[in-house]
C-alpha cells in the first residue's frame, strides 16, 4: 500500500479470496450492530455479491482486507460507474472492527482507496469529471465525521420507508391495457433491461453489465413468485421486484418483505400504474406470511415516489446520506 499504515502492532493487508466470505459477512454484522445499522446479509448473499467481476469492480483486485495477527479487523472496496449526472464516480466502501476503532485504521483505509481509484482511474480513461464517492447509514457517527474531515460533502439523501401494518391494503385499478402476469424463464433478461432503462432517469449510476445481471439471477433472495411485472402486450411497461431477507427477518425477529425495485418505463408513467403495482405487492408479500413492507427511495427522486409511497402507508425509517468529493 502507497499509504502508510498507522502504527497498530501486527497491521497487515491482503487481497480478498473467495473463501473469505464468511468472515466477512461477520464483519459486517459486528460493525451493524454497533452502529445501530438495520442491515444484515448472510454469507451466500455476501458471496454471491462479490463473486461478480469486470472492469468496474473485481474483488479479488479491489476489495482488500486489513488483519491484526490473521484476524480480520477491517477492509475497504473499490468500484467506478459512470452516472446519470455526467460523472464518473468512484465509490469507496469501508469498515472497521468496534474493537480496533480510533487507532487511525478508518482513515488510513479511506485514503488507500483513494489512491486505488486513481490508479483505477489511470488504466480506464474517461473524458467524464471524475469524483470518489461515498454512501453513508446516518447511524455510522464515525463514518459521517471521517467523510467530512477528509473533503467530503453530502449530495443526495436516501430513505429506507416501512409500512408497519399490512392490513387495510389497496389495489388502485390497473390502467386500461394492461394485465399483470408472471416473467418466463425466457424473458428475465428483458424485465432486467426494463428496470435498467427506468433508472436511467434517476440520481447516480447502475452497472448494468452481464456480471451484474449474473450477480442479480444469483442471489438467494431472487424468488419471481414474489414479482409483480405489468405487461402490455409483449411489453414490460413497469413492476415491482419483491424479495424477502430471511437473514434480516431473524436478526430483527421480524416478518418483513421489501418492495426492492419499483420502476415504470416512460412510455407507461403518469396513468397510476405505479400506485396499482405498490398495492398488489403489498397483498403478495402479505399473503406470503410478511406483516410488514420496507423499501429504498431518494429523497429528490424525480418521479414523485416519496409521495406516492407516503399516500400507500409507508413512512420514513431510516436515513442515508450518499458523499462525494472531487478526485
Amino acid at each position: 500500500m502507497s499509504v502508510a499504515a498507522p502504527p497498530v502492532p501486527g497491521l497487515q493487508t491482503r487481497p480478498y479470496g473467495a473463501d473469505d466470505a464468511a468472515a466477512l459477512t461477520a464483519l459486517f454484522t459486528r460493525c451493524d450492530e454497533a452502529d445501530g445499522v438495520p442491515w444484515r446479509a448472510s454469507v451466500e448473499e455476501v458471496a454471491n455479491w462479490l463473486s461478480r467481476a469486470n472492469e468496474k469492480f473485481d474483488a479479488a483486485r479491489d476489495l482488500l482486507l486489513a488483519e491484526v495477527d490473521g484476524t480480520l479487523i477491517g477492509y475497504r472496496e473499490v468500484e467506478w460507474v459512470d452516472t446519470t449526472d455526467g460523472l464518473r464516480e468512484y465509490r469507496l466502501g469501508g469498515m472497521v472492527d468496534p474493537a480496533w476503532r480510533h487507532r487511525g485504521i478508518g482513515t488510513w483505509l479511506l485514503r488507500d482507496s483513494e489512491e486505488h481509484a486513481r490508479r483505477q482511474a489511470s488504466v480506464h480513461t474517461s473524458q467524464r469529471p471524475h469524483v470518489f464517492g461515498s454512501w453513508q447509514p446516518e447511524s455510522r457517527l464515525g463514518a459521517h465525521v471521517l467523510m467530512e474531515r477528509e473533503g467530503y460533502a453530502p449530495v443526495r439523501y436516501f430513505f429506507e420507508m416501512a409500512r408497519p401494518m399490512l392490513d387495510d391494503i389497496v389495489e388502485p385499478e390497473m390502467p386500461d391495457g394492461l394485465e399483470v402476469r408472471p416473467v418466463p424463464e425466457a424473458q428475465l433478461r428483458q424485465l432486467w433491461d426494463a428496470d435498467v432503462e427506468a433508472f436511467r432517469d434517476h440520481w447516480g449510476g447502475f452497472d448494468d453489465s452481464a456480471e451484474r445481471y449474473a450477480s442479480w439471477r444469483g442471489d438467494p433472495k431472487f424468488d419471481p413468485s414474489l414479482w409483480v411485472i405489468a405487461w402490455d402486450g409483449d411489453e414490460i411497461a413497469g413492476g415491482v421486484i419483491n424479495e424477502i431477507s430471511a437473514t434480516e427477518n431473524a436478526a430483527f425477529n421480524r416478518q418483513r418483505g421489501w418492495l426492492a425495485s419499483v420502476f415504470v418505463r416512460r412510455p407507461w408513467r403518469r396513468r397510476g400504474l405505479a400506485r396499482a403495482l405498490v398495492g398488489r405487492s403489498l397483498t403478495v408479500l402479505r399473503d406470503r406470511g410478511m406483516t410488514s413492507a420496507g423499501l429504498g427511495v431518494d429523497a429528490e427522486n424525480p418521479t414523485g415516489a416519496l409521495g406516492l409511497y407516503e399516500s400507500a402507508g409507508f413512512e420514513v425509517e431510516y436515513r442515508s446520506n450518499a458523499y462525494r468529493k472531487p478526485m
